[in-house]
């Protein structure tokens, strides 16, 4: 959905921008950073000791046995020595303030989330997933549709002229959520730039379709015309952010323009327009937007797992479901226009 996609483009630039000053209230308390400090040197921290920490009691390296390494199925979230110092260092410190009536605060930016099998933030993942599913049926609900229940050309191609630009959509949608699920796996550099660089493809394209549908451009020269300046536009910032420097300011401006110049096409659109299913894509953009208060009222994570961008990430997927019927009925009514005109 296009609505939803611009408010994590949006939002999870704004919401992890505070992570990378360093300077939460959680980190910045001397315990934590005094069980920081030791736990890098021992290898140890609250009685939890990590294979991948040196240990310079038994002189036990990260290089040791194959015994002393960690498992492969937490490996390869490349938790390091400092990241699980921190982790448990956070988890201990929360339980001592939880003993004497303190709420969570933030840590590097974060709240104080639990793992799961190595996962950072399980109950996002989740919801990506579920989101990602959506997505899927319903791409796939929209093939079907186009070309097994509705009639075609006579060169088999659909008469629903926008086909061929939701099918792109359809997997440029999956390919985000697809990477927003892994980046609330494990936060690293690599992960982060495929999260954010999906969002932003997604959310160019995204803009690109809404003009080209609101405006009902059908000629192919006029949507190459219309959409040539905002492809080397988003292409130039995705490359700005990975190879020249990752400039989480600039991104949410664009991220900003783009989503708002987006958000105002539909709603225009949608009230001008006679389209049977309009009331479809009011919802969409009416609950888009109210969701998005959501993540403007942060709270901490409920027993460590729901906070209020996960529970963001949950109200997207029935929109999810609703816009993809909208494209459904979309495709429905365009093809009966044109079948009553070829008559």
């Amino acid at each position: 959905m296009m609505i939803d996609r611009y408010s994590i483009a949006l939002f999870l630039v704004f919401s992890y921008l505070v992570g990378l000053l360093d300077a939460s209230a959680g980190d910045a308390d001397p315990r934590y950073r005094g069980c920081v400090a030791e736990c890098e040197k021992t290898g140890c921290a609250g009685g939890t000791c990590f294979p991948h920490c040196k240990f310079p009691s038994d002189g036990v390296a990260n290089d040791g046995p194959w015994y002393m390494q960690e498992p492969l199925y937490l490996k390869w979230k490349q938790w390091d020595c400092q990241s699980d110092c921190r982790y448990n260092c956070m988890i201990d410190r929360e339980k001592e303030r939880e003993a004497v009536g303190h709420g969570p605060v933030k840590y590097h930016g974060k709240w104080p989330f639990t793992r799961v099998f190595g996962i950072q933030e399980p109950a996002s993942v989740a919801f990506s997933a579920l989101n990602l599913a959506m997505h899927f049926h319903g791409w796939l609900s929209f093939f079907i549709l186009l070309y097994y229940n509705l009639p075609l050309r006579q060169d088999k191609k659909a008469y629903y002229e926008y086909a061929s630009l939701w099918h792109i959509y359809g997997l440029l949608a999956m390919n985000s959520w697809l990477w927003s699920a892994v980046f609330h796996s494990r936060d690293v550099d690599l992960t982060e730039k495929l999260d954010y660089s999906s969002a932003v493809a997604l959310l160019g394209y995204s803009l690109i379709v809404s003009i080209l549908r609101s405006f009902n451009v059908r000629v192919e020269a006029a949507r190459v015309m219309v959409a040539a300046p905002f492809l080397a536009f988003v292409t130039t910032h995705i490359l700005y952010l990975n190879f020249y420097t990752f400039d989480y300011g600039w991104n949410m401006k664009v991220c900003v323009a783009i989503g708002v110049a987006q958000l105002l096409i539909w709603a225009i659109w949608v009230g001008i327009t006679c389209h049977p299913s309009r009331w479809k894509l009011w919802v969409v953009v009416v609950g888009g937007g109210l969701a998005m208060l959501l993540e403007i009222y942060d709270f901490p994570p409920y027993q460590g797992f729901f906070d209020a961008h996960a529970i963001w990430h949950a109200t997207t997927i029935p929109l999810t479901c609703l816009w993809w019927s909208f494209i459904r009925d979309d495709a429905k009514f365009q093809t009966s226009i044109l079948l009553k005109k070829a008559k």
